[in-house]
């Protein structure tokens, strides 16, 4: 039996519109992470770890000014918000978590599904990291989470500009680990 942990892995947009090739806004390094979010899903599962996938989804047919302003994706019954299927969901055990903001906090019921399972660290895998990684580390920054980010494990479209953020997330926000020290600490009861 898994032990349980104040851990809570959030996998943030790895929808199809944004991992398969056919997808609206596909970048291929998000293709290239997801194996390593999956064995890092895998891991964490066996840990205890709380799991919550946080679904970019934009309503269809319903005006969004943030939405309007970008390249259509991720509409709801589109097939393009579905997570990907590399990424098994425990329908009995994980959260889906739908949010239309770039921070999975804002607007969204996550900070008060955190606190009802008593998490106190946040680790944090998927697209885009100079969007939605930064602003939902930040948030989990404001609400005094401790927010690891998994280096290896998230992406976007520029590797100068994840780099770039990754250092910024790791100086003022939280901490980068890769999923190498991800898995010693939690082997090690770290997390």
């Amino acid at each position: 039996m898994a032990k349980t942990t104040k851990t809570a892995l959030l996998i943030v947009d790895m929808v199809k519109d944004f991992t398969d090739p056919e997808g609206l806004v596909f970048y291929p390094q998000n293709r290239k992470i997801l194996p390593r979010i999956r064995t890092v899903l895998e891991t964490c599962r066996e840990n205890g770890v709380l799991i919550v996938f946080l679904q970019h989804c934009n309503r269809k047919g319903k005006f969004d000014r943030k939405a309007a302003s970008m390249r259509p994706n991720c509409i709801e019954g589109s097939g393009g918000e579905e997570i990907d299927p590399m990424l098994l969901v425990d329908e009995e055990k994980d959260y889906i978590i739908k949010k239309r903001r770039y921070s999975g906090f804002f607007g969204t019921d996550l900070d008060l599904v955190l606190r009802e399972n008593g998490i106190k660290n946040v680790l944090v895998v998927g697209t885009k990291t100079n969007c939605c990684i930064r602003a939902t580390i930040t948030d989990a920054f404001y609400l005094d989470y401790d927010g690891y980010v998994i280096g290896d494990c998230v992406a976007t479209n520029s590797e100068v500009v994840n780099q770039v953020h990754l250092e910024d997330i790791n100086k003022y926000l939280g901490t980068v680990i890769d999923s190498h020290e991800l898995f010693r600490r939690l082997s090690e009861g770290e997390l």
